[in-house]
């Protein structure tokens, strides 16, 4: 195991999210599925209690831990996305069956974890020395719910809309 592994606490879906989750990324695999030895205050004996998985290279932990800790915007996942279709690929995945679209390149979903989509182009935009086109990135950026990579770059540029 990493030295540090994400955590996520889920009601009982760990598993169907590990599922998920590692259809939808490169490099990605569910290691261990746990089942819990004895019943326990989330979970009966022989239920999933963890299941581990890796997205992308990164390992993550999976837990059942019963209703009382939902998800909200205070921890979510960056992705990091090369282009326009890579951005619409996981967006549109990570809505499907349930979740929500958010601002700002934000989504949730089924399980309600908050995700950002975002590709490459917003950080460079935003990091430029050229501080009146980032501004106007920035500000076509909040404007926006998924992040739109063309419309990003006319406002970057001065393209009038």
């Amino acid at each position: 195991m990493a030295k540090i592994t994400p955590c996520l606490w889920f009601d009982n879906q760990a598993e169907e999210a590990a599922k998920f989750y590692t259809s939808l990324f490169p490099n990605s695999r569910v290691d261990k599925v746990v089942r819990a030895a004895a019943d326990n205050p989330s979970t009966p004996a022989g239920a999933v209690l963890t299941v581990e998985y890796t997205l992308d290279g990164s390992p993550f932990v999976g837990l059942n831990g019963g209703p009382d800790f939902k998800f909200n915007e205070a921890v979510s996942f960056v992705i990091d996305c090369t282009d326009q279709a890579e951005v619409d690929r996981y967006w549109d995945a990570l809505v499907q069956g349930g979740g929500e679209h958010s601002v700002c390149g934000w989504l949730r979903d089924q399980f309600g974890v908050s995700w950002q989509v975002v590709p490459r182009q917003l950080n460079e935009m935003l990091e430029s020395d050229d501080r009146p086109a980032a501004a106007r990135a920035m500000e076509a950026m909040l404007k926006m719910e998924k992040i739109d990579v063309e419309k990003l770059r006319e406002a970057y540029e001065g393209v009038p809309a």
